[in-house]
């Protein structure tokens, strides 16, 4: 691991250690966990803006989707 410094507000940090305090993490790993979920979540929207280009580009057909209506119907045993 790497020690690293950085500028934060003083707002933000008091807000910091009262959520890391809650969670029962230290500041590092409190922080270490909000930058992995924002990171996550940033190569999902990368992901879904690829996926809709991509619907986009190569739309469905007409019948492309119908054609598995049928696999959708649930039969009572």
């Amino acid at each position: 691991m790497r020690t690293i410094q950085m500028t934060i507000e003083k707002s933000l940090l008091e807000e910091v250690d009262k959520a890391a305090k809650l969670s029962g993490k230290t500041r590092s790993a409190f922080t270490r966990d909000a930058l992995r979920k924002s990171l996550l979540e940033i190569r999902e929207k990368l992901l879904e803006k690829k996926q809709i280009e991509g619907y986009r580009n190569h739309p469905t057909s007409t019948g492309e989707i119908s054609v598995w209506e049928t696999e959708q119907v649930w039969v009572d045993w």
